[in-house]
């Protein structure tokens, strides 16, 4: 005699699996920025160290308990959060609600990618900085595990699309493939997209191959 339910369960495990293994996890970033060391100094003091709050899903990042405001030519934006370790240059990611709050045209750029972009004053308390360059709208991302990229048939600055599965689907265009065996294998979007596809923690997309 056939025992329906243990079918049932069976059958849910075994798309389970299928699902998990096509399938990505994404995650939804606020703004936030990375800082060198000569804006850690200036804002914060001299050598000073930046505190660990919380690990990120990527290997070696983290938030960290300082937070600083934005202030650009119409508004600002407060309780921004620090990211570590500290970088090469500093890096201001917003979205482009956020730039309108500041009065900056943002361009989309990929993480890194500074030359050309507008500058942004940054303020801790009575300290303030003036970068010259660094503020951008993160372009939306995959980060792929070395291992996960021939599964998901993928390559490293490779642009596809990505069907999501939120509570308002859609399919996002232009999205970067980052491949490294330092990264875990999540995409990233910011909270304007995120809101565009009703996004919620443990949202998962399908990589869609861009046709020639």
């Amino acid at each position: 005699m056939v025992d329906n339910q243990l079918v049932e369960s069976i059958v849910n495990e075994v798309v389970k699996r299928v699902q998990d293994e096509a399938l990505i996890e994404i995650e939804a970033s606020g703004k936030h920025v990375h800082l060198n060391r000569e804006a850690i100094d200036a804002l914060f003091g001299e050598g000073y160290q930046l505190t660990k709050a919380k690990e990120l899903s990527q290997p070696g990042q983290y938030a960290c308990k300082e937070r600083v405001t934005l202030i650009g030519p119409k508004g600002a934006l407060h309780n921004v959060v620090v990211l570590g370790p500290e970088r090469k240059e500093s890096q201001v990611e917003v979205s482009q609600t956020d730039a309108v709050v500041l009065g900056i045209a943002v361009p989309v750029r990929e993480s890194g990618k500074l030359e050309g972009t507008p500058g942004i004053v940054i303020a801790s308390g009575s300290h303030m900085l003036r970068l010259d360059r660094g503020l951008i709208a993160a372009q939306r991302h995959i980060h792929v595990k070395a291992e996960d990229a021939a599964k998901h048939k993928v390559e490293n600055g490779e642009i596809v699309q990505v069907k999501v599965f939120g509570k308002r689907p859609l399919i996002f265009d232009d999205v970067l493939v980052r491949v490294s065996p330092n990264f875990e294998t999540y995409m990233h979007i910011d909270y304007d997209e995120a809101n565009a596809c009703g996004f919620t923690k443990g949202t998962k997309g399908k990589i869609v191959k861009k046709s020639n």
